[in-house]
């Protein structure tokens, strides 16, 4: 997808599946990070203001006050329908009956992504709306979200961008600078960014991925990156197959 493309094709995409669906609007997370900052600008630009609902699922004590903050800028910038909902009292009716202290961290995490999978498609039912999701093709190949939570929805506007280019759009549609520039994460536990969870940067991983779809050698891709990335990137992208596909069935 061409830069200057992209923006263009992207709004017109959501607005053509909203009106194919039938759908009243759409909905999506709105979390304080780019990803999610992104799609919300380009639904305004798709949809009449009263048909675009973002959501803001912050867990009180756990999410930063800043992220809060980055969202109901980008609310209040785009002037669309939105409410915000506090998810401890759902996450603590699950930790009531869950032995969630001695789960994995990313257990839990990914426990929180579901809850809000919930919220938003409860919204949608009640509304008649898609859900918008918000994974970027360097999310989807690497497999990097929580299976029927952040990966949920009933369209992918940013699917085709690599997260450079995710943040490229972002510029050109009017995020503010503070999202452009913060650490991306996804929330999922205090301190928690993505980088540090996948091992890599997502400036060497969109290389990578950009490179292997072009079909660079893994030997010189080794060479440029190193073998330890490349090695890390390919076991991700085959670790995460299982996300990007239906189940699997006896008649497969």
């Amino acid at each position: 997808m061409a830069k200057e493309d992209a923006e263009k094709l992207i709004v017109e995409f959501i607005r053509d599946q909203v009106e194919a669906a039938g759908a009243e609007g759409a909905v999506l997370g709105l979390s304080g990070g780019l990803d999610s900052a992104t799609v919300a600008f380009l639904a305004a630009r798709a949809l009449e203001p009263d048909r675009v609902l973002l959501l803001l699922l912050p867990e009180a004590g756990v999410t930063p006050e800043e992220d809060v903050g980055d969202a109901r800028e980008v609310a209040s910038i785009l002037g669309v329908k939105t409410e915000e909902i506090d998810i401890s009292g759902v996450l603590g009716g699950y930790f009531e009956v869950l032995p969630v202290a001695g789960a994995p961290r990313v257990v839990n995490g990914n426990l929180k992504a579901r809850v809000r999978m919930t919220i938003l498609y409860w919204h949608a039912n009640l509304h008649h709306r898609l859900v918008l999701g918000t994974g970027n093709r360097t999310e989807i190949m690497l497999g990097y979200s929580t299976k029927f939570g952040d990966g949920a929805a009933d369209i992918l506007p940013i699917a085709g961008l690599y997260k450079d280019e995710v943040r490229d759009l972002a510029r050109r549609l009017g995020v503010p600078d503070r999202i452009l520039d913060k650490a991306p994460t996804a929330g999922l536990w205090p301190g928690q960014t993505d980088e540090e969870e996948l091992g890599i940067s997502y400036d060497d991983a969109d290389a990578i991925l950009r490179g292997l779809e072009a079909g660079e050698s893994r030997e010189d891709l080794a060479e440029e990156f190193g073998t330890d990335k490349l090695a890390l990137i390919l076991r991700r992208i085959e670790g995460g197959r299982h996300k990007r596909e239906l189940p699997p069935t006896p008649e497969d």
